[in-house]
């Protein structure tokens, strides 16, 4: 094994760690390692969506046992979103230009949240029933073009309105993402054929990272220092994005 590939092996359970420390699940970060590691194309999206479902199951009961889980909220983006992401996977179009949009609006609640304004209970923008449907929609969407989870979106989105605090949103993305990742699992075919031999020596020590995380991240980390690894993450997420 030579250096490069240890340190690849050392991105793993660090991205894991960050990712679950904010409510997410780190399947693009996944993808990126896992191509630089050499898997054949075919094998990289369902290995990272595997190891998505993995890390964001164990952010999600980590901040479960924190905060609660906001049921309408929850039910009203998931319904909308997983067909929308099914409907936006099978449209053959070039991404390039979706990417670069993508990476550009994630770069805006990074930069709000770096003000780090105290928190605030008051709802600046007021949930109406059609919202949130609204919002699974085009995240569903979005996420089934581009080829990621969702969470980078759903989270400054909830964040900048006041639906919820860093935490509560925290616990909503994780299982969103637990929820897209097993869609999109299934839908890529990933249970037809078998994944590389040497994908599950990846899995414990990614879900080594993820545990630490998700403990840390619920436990552990101040709201602000949430925010701080939000925006840490939101910036990787955009500058990746624009680079690919």
């Amino acid at each position: 094994m030579d250096l490069w590939t240890v340190l690849l092996l050392c991105l793993l359970p660090i991205a894991a760690f960050l990712y679950a420390s904010v409510g997410h699940g780190g399947a693009s970060s996944y993808l990126m390692i896992l191509t630089l590691m050499g898997f054949l194309p075919e094998d990289i999206r369902p290995s990272a969506l595997l190891l998505n479902i993995f890390v964001s199951l164990i952010s999600f009961l980590n901040f479960r046992k924190e905060e609660s889980l906001q049921k309408d909220l929850f039910f009203s983006l998931i319904v909308f979103s997983i067909p929308a992401a099914y409907l936006g996977g099978t449209i053959l179009l070039d991404t390039d230009i979706y990417r670069k949009i993508l990476g550009v609006i994630l770069l805006f609640p990074a930069l709000r949240f770096l003000m780090v304004f105290p928190e605030s209970k008051k709802v600046v923008v007021e949930r109406k029933i059609w919202m949130a449907p609204l919002l699974g929609v085009l995240i569903g969407l979005l996420s089934g073009l581009v080829g990621i989870g969702g969470g980078v979106l759903l989270t400054p989105i909830v964040l900048v309105l006041e639906w919820a605090n860093v935490k509560q949103t925290a616990v909503l993305s994780s299982l969103f993402i637990f929820l897209n990742s097993i869609a999109g699992f299934v839908g890529s075919g990933a249970l037809s054929f078998d994944l590389p031999s040497e994908f599950w020596f990846l899995i414990p020590i990614t879900i080594a990272g993820g545990l630490l995380g998700g403990y840390f991240g619920a436990k552990k980390f101040s709201n602000s220092a949430l925010r701080y690894l939000l925006c840490a993450v939101l910036i990787f997420a955009s500058v990746k994005l624009l680079l690919n």
